[in-house]
């Protein structure tokens, strides 16, 4: 007989790769991966859904057990073998997982406590330090690998995610109180971290992807150029908006998050259209 805990995490976890990251229930609009490690003691693999948190180039997850006072299975496994596998839902990439120590553990606690006051609720209700883990892509050579069953699908999933993540990151704003003059260390990061995701991808797009339609479909130039002058659009976008998040004005940050929201919305949409035919086709 399976655990009824075990029962849950399965039926999130088929949920979770059934529609590319997207999962209802307690998990329903959060930022939330599938973690594969380890077992410490049996040597097999264990997958959980997990929240985590942006930070840059890295995620960072916390073993909070809900408050349990012993660690969860998934952090004593990271512990014993410190490679593990992560799930985006659309990228699937192997870690490497540090567990954070000292004012680094405590300055992003404080981040994850200041964007979702559960966390505090969760390290009130035990005596251990809930313990916050880095998660480090391992660098592979060749594209990543991106769960799609063709190269149209695979940009229709990329772009679905950033959509989602900005989706994500104009509901954390609207619900940050206008009675503060600060935006939030965890939004700011969370905006970062995005924003540069996104100048990662177009740059990808402009120096493999566009060149290889462009050779391949000569018809398609004007729709590829006009593409390039949408991405340098963007990126004066996305430079404002760095800007706006360096000083305290929330109502300018909502304002660049929300020109961006719309132009970007624009572009990929615009995208989707004239490139993923010719990208099924090739």
């Amino acid at each position: 007989m399976t655990h009824p805990i075990q029962d849950f995490n399965q039926r999130i976890i088929d949920e979770f790769r059934a529609h590319h990251g997207r999962v209802g229930g307690p998990f329903e609009g959060g930022r939330l991966i599938l973690l594969t490690t380890t077992g410490a003691r049996t040597g097999t693999p264990h997958t959980t859904p997990v929240g985590y948190l942006p930070d840059g180039d890295r995620i960072l997850v916390i073993a909070s057990a809900g408050g349990s006072p012993r660690h969860p299975d998934w952090y004593r496994n990271l512990v014993a073998h410190p490679q593990v596998t992560v799930e985006s839902g659309v990228f699937t990439y192997e870690a490497k997982a540090v567990v954070l120590a000292g004012e680094e553990r405590n300055r992003a606690f404080a981040r994850a406590v200041e964007s979702e006051r559960g966390w505090a609720a969760y390290q009130e209700k035990t005596d251990r330090v809930l313990p916050v883990v880095a998660l480090h892509e391992i660098t592979r050579p060749g594209p990543p690998n991106i769960n799609a069953s063709s190269p149209g699908e695979a940009i229709r999933l990329v772009h679905d995610a950033f959509r989602r993540e900005l989706g994500l990151i104009r509901k954390e704003l609207a619900s940050t109180s206008d009675g503060s003059s600060t935006l939030g260390a965890q939004l700011r990061v969370n905006c970062l971290t995005f924003c540069q995701g996104l100048h990662n991808h177009h740059t990808g797009e402009d120096v493999a992807m566009f060149p290889f339609l462009a050779d391949r479909h000569p018809e398609a130039a004007p729709a590829i150029d006009r593409l390039r002058t949408e991405h340098e659009h963007i990126a004066a976008l996305v430079e404002e908006l760095r800007e706006a998040l360096s000083g305290t004005d929330l109502d300018t940050v909502r304002t660049e998050v929300d020109r961006l929201t719309t132009e970007l919305e624009a572009h990929l949409t615009y995208e989707e259209e004239q490139l993923i035919p010719l990208l099924d086709r090739a």
